[in-house]
């Protein structure tokens, strides 16, 4: 297994892969979109130890990839949000969001929101500004959206494609390829990716990849996920805390 590459290496690997598929954005790129929110286990440990893969194998290149920060989130009446792991949560699905829309570059908003997804495994995401920092960002344009009530409309857009799913979501990490919901199987999802390219220069990844090893209406459970409470019983804080449920991908070297 290779080595896993500390924040700054990685980081840097996701900017040159980002700038070499930059202007590549052909018919034979495969629609990804992730559904998360920011403090489940199971959405940040995708996010940092599956989802960047795309970047060291050169998937992204045949991939058009959507981050939506928002989850088992509910919106009540008058427009208030409410979300599964409490105010942290929606403050952090609301930052996110807010690194987006400010940021529409991939390059730029995947690689914030790596970091601030890595210090959630860790256990540090009261730290998540320290992303600007280390990343080299203005913290202006996000300070200034999620303090106001543009971050209250852009989660209020995320509840509504979330909603608008179809099948509705029923946890997350929901990541969906291509129009196709990866249930439980959603950590092979490269495997979905190069099913569904029809370009005519697949990445290289794909020839080492084999098909879906499954039927996915039959798929069975076998990764975490956290439950949309709309009927379903939730994971409880205790059994998504687990540390047997996340392998730390980067080593803990901030303090």
């Amino acid at each position: 297994m290779a080595a896993r590459l500390g924040v700054p290496a990685l980081l840097l690997l996701l900017a040159s892969s980002l700038a070499a598929a930059a202007g590549d954005e052909g018919p034979g790129k495969v629609a990804v979109a992730l559904y998360y929110e920011t403090l489940c286990p199971y959405s940040a440990r995708f996010v940092v130890d599956h989802l960047a893969r795309v970047f060291e194998d050169g998937l992204l290149d045949a991939v058009d990839l959507t981050l939506v920060p928002y989850g088992n989130a509910r919106v009540h009446a008058g427009g208030e949000i409410t979300c599964q792991h409490g105010p942290n949560e929606c403050l952090l699905n609301t930052v996110e969001a807010c690194a987006i829309d400010a940021w529409p570059d991939l390059d730029v908003h995947f690689r914030f929101i790596y970091c601030v997804e890595d210090l959630v495994m860790k256990r540090q995401y009261k730290k998540w500004d320290s992303c600007f920092q280390k990343l080299g960002l203005d913290p202006k344009p996000v300070t200034d959206c999620y303090k106001s009530e543009q971050g209250h409309k852009l989660e209020l857009k995320y509840a509504n494609q979330t909603n608008a799913l179809v099948p509705p979501h029923r946890y997350v990490p929901w990541v969906v390829v291509d129009g196709q919901p990866l249930l439980e199987d959603y950590e092979n999802f490269e495997v979905y990716i190069c099913k569904a390219y029809k370009g005519s220069n697949p990445p290289k990844v794909c020839e080492g990849l084999g098909h879906p090893a499954m039927a996915l209406e039959t798929a069975v459970a076998r990764h975490g996920v956290s439950y949309n409470s709309g009927g379903i019983e939730l994971a409880t804080a205790e059994e998504e805390g687990r540390e047997s449920k996340i392998k730390m991908r980067l080593p803990d070297n901030d303090n």
